[in-house]
């Protein structure tokens, strides 16, 4: 029997990114791709991704997080979902709450602080520095300058998209720099790219239109999850990769289909800050026949 069947759960909100939290801290039990693919269906709870809490493995951790995406594939990093994860611990909604103001979190991608952000209903996660040399990214070739890589779709001699800025959040990014972000077929070019052979590892893929120094307007394929309403660590890339080519500030506001995060580029420790709002929606059990057929 699946390790979710019977179990409680919690429907979250980041900004339009749907989430859904699981707390097996007091179980041995593992998710397996099967049940996170399970959960996806129709007749489960749809999500972008599922973040599960697992018994800590580092003292003054809250817990290990397993991330998961709704193709059953396993994620580094979800900023939106740690918001999420974090809202549930500070106000005791379906988990219990540990009276803390910060938390800190393991995950495959590193450890993650958590707290409070500057207003109610507002929670700032750190997600660590990012990462530019192309072997950390990862990209299957050398590149020397992550700034820009060589990456085209379409002609030639006229590309659709063309030299994306490449960076790691604890999962692969590809930023392209385009003048309206509503004027792709994101849902034509994003799996073709998410794919392409020079991310072996797959990668986001995410359009972003620089309104101003301090304001960036994205659009993200989600790898593993598709065209997605919001993506904390493509905003995090993204305002990373602006920061980088000089085109930005170190703090912009970036806006997403399902709403604004506020991202600060740290400079005295290169860490990147991603602040905004998280949405509890409901809480319920799984039903176990969605596991039955389940491998």
């Amino acid at each position: 029997m699946s390790a979710l069947a019977n179990h409680a759960f919690a429907k979250m909100n980041g900004i339009g990114n749907e989430i859904v939290v699981v707390d097996l801290r007091d179980s041995a039990a593992a998710v397996t791709p099967g049940d996170a693919r399970a959960v996806a269906t129709p007749k489960g709870v749809p999500y972008d991704q599922l973040m599960v809490l697992q018994k800590p493995r580092l003292s003054g951790t809250e817990a290990f997080i397993s991330i998961y995406n709704n193709d059953g594939s396993e994620a580094g990093a979800c900023g939106n979902g740690m918001r999420c994860v974090a809202q549930q611990v500070f106000e005791g909604q379906a988990l219990e709450s540990s009276g803390k103001t910060a938390l800190t979190f393991e995950t495959r991608a590193g450890l993650l602080n958590c707290w409070q952000g500057p207003a109610p209903g507002l929670y700032t996660v750190d997600m660590g520095p990012p990462k530019f040399g192309w072997q950390d990214i990862p990209l299957a070739e050398e590149f020397r300058d992550t700034r820009s890589i060589e990456l085209q779709i379409g002609p030639i001699d006229a590309p659709i998209l063309h030299t994306p800025s490449a960076v790691s959040m604890g999962n692969p990014h590809a930023i392209f720099w385009v003048d309206d972000v509503d004027a792709y077929d994101l849902g034509r070019f994003g799996p073709l790219l998410e794919n392409h052979p020079i991310f072996p590892e797959r990668a986001n893929i995410t359009l972003a239109h620089i309104v101003a120094r301090d304001h960036i307007t994205i659009r993200t394929w989600e790898r593993g999850a598709g065209l997605t309403k919001a993506c904390g660590s493509a905003a995090c890339a993204t305002a990373v990769a602006a920061a980088r080519l000089r085109r930005t500030n170190r703090t912009v506001n970036i806006t997403l289909p399902g709403g604004e995060l506020a991202i600060e580029w740290r400079e005295r420790d290169d860490h990147v800050l991603m602040t905004g709002p998280a949405t509890f929606e409901y809480e319920g059990r799984f039903d176990p026949a969605l596991f039955a057929q389940v491998s």
